[in-house]
């Protein structure tokens, strides 16, 4: 047998690599999948064999409208191979089109859809392939992918309500920011200026707001390098196994973003297990895939916790229950639906009450954001415009 050199991402996104025995590039792959590494370069014999790799991922808006149109054409009976041909050729994403017409040749050559869609990682992730082998295993592959569209298309709508929450309030800040900037580097040294001529006595508040002015005039390229330097530094530690926990768990303990985090995990991991579950994957699969797809360190470490323990025996919702990351409402209609048998029924339930609850914890915080945001920009403008105009009252008062 040929010997393979691999590189691979395990599932804690370390990188890793290793020499292995295998009959093909195929077999390395799927070895290491059962170890959840997910395979970026096959090395044989010094020939390297490296996996396709198209760029940017793929819109989800456009998986999840490729996922309905594949659906209606395999209930309304058309072919595996052509339905991939039709959809490869009206797709306009290059990335998209060139993933489907291979995953058609591979369908070609006798492998199996999800077998050919797990060559593509970024663009079908572990639970569409997951599902889509469920379907294929029961000969309900059409019904599968209308379950996929559907979850899709929610988790673009709840990570879309997400972006929304945070966007205005950055956009806010940023923009106060760059206009303070400008006025503490263009406008007050002029004002400076004329008060020096003048002679005035300047009260505290106008030479603390000239001193920042100084500052920024002089050492702009200082500040510039600071900022940038501190969010690499950021980004670089939540891309740490430590650092991201320690982050991930601040965002969850903040006063009302920490609660609408903690109701977005909830939602997801509900909708994910519930679809899984019904589509016949394996709890313990469904959990590692749901456990992956959870958006926070701190709500994955808890899951995976919940999956060690169900595999030692126990049922879901006990683990679950103590690992205090969900509700004690969510952890009950859990254990309801594992005794009634109903788990799939209960885990939508819960989803859909919890993506209704982020609609209102969504238009809370926006409501709740307004006033502060204007008390913020009220404070920074409105205290240079004061500083600055404090020295004129006191030269009024002398003339008069």
């Amino acid at each position: 047998m040929p010997t393979f050199e691999w590189k691979g991402t395990a599932r804690n996104g370390q990188t890793q690599s290793g020499v292995l025995v295998a009959d093909s590039k195929d077999a390395v792959i799927t070895v290491m999948r059962r170890q959840q590494i997910v395979v970026t370069a096959v090395k044989e014999k010094g020939k390297e064999i490296a996996l396709p790799k198209f760029g940017g991922r793929v819109p989800p808006q456009q998986i999840a409208i490729f996922t309905r149109q594949f659906s209606v054409m395999i209930d309304a009976g058309l072919p595996l191979v052509q339905c991939l041909e039709i959809l490869g050729s009206q797709q306009d994403h290059k990335t998209f089109k060139r993933t489907l017409v291979q995953v058609r040749q591979d369908v070609e050559s006798g492998s199996n859809l999800a077998d050919a869609m797990r060559k593509h990682p970024k663009v079908f992730n572990d639970l569409f392939t997951n599902m889509v082998a469920a379907g294929e295993a029961g000969g309900i592959l059409d019904t599968i992918l209308q379950r996929l569209a559907t979850y899709i298309e929610k988790a673009v709508k709840l990570n879309s309500q997400v972006k929304s929450a945070m966007i205005y309030p950055v956009a806010v800040i940023s923009i106060a920011c760059i206009v303070v900037a400008v006025i503490l580097w263009k406008v007050i040294p002029v004002f400076a200026s004329l008060f020096e001529s003048l002679g005035a006595q300047l009260p505290l508040p106008t030479r603390v707001v000239i001193a920042l002015s100084n500052f920024i005039a002089d050492f702009w390229w200082l500040v510039t390098i600071v900022v940038i330097a501190l969010i690499v530094s950021v980004r670089r530690y939540h891309g740490t196994y430590k650092g991201k926990r320690v982050i991930d768990g601040l965002l969850l303990k903040m006063p009302v973003l920490g609660m609408l985090l903690r109701k977005i995990a909830v939602a997801r991991f509900c909708r994910t297990l519930a679809t899984l579950t019904s589509s016949g994957v394996p709890i313990l699969d469904g959990l590692q895939i749901t456990a992956r797809t959870a958006g926070n360190s701190i709500v994955e470490d808890a899951i995976m916790a919940t999956r060690k323990s169900v595999e030692e025996g126990k049922t879901i919702s006990e683990p679950l229950g103590d690992t205090d990351v969900f509700p004690s409402m969510v952890v009950q209609m859990i254990g309801v639906g594992e005794q009634t048998g109903a788990l799939d029924t209960m885990l939508t339930k819960i989803a859909d009450f919890y993506e209704d609850e982020v609609d209102v914890a969504v238009a809370g915080l926006m409501k709740l954001l307004e006033p502060i945001l204007i008390a913020f920009l009220g404070v920074a403008i409105g205290g240079i415009v004061i500083a600055m105009y404090m020295p004129m009252f006191s030269l009024i008062g002398q003339i008069g």
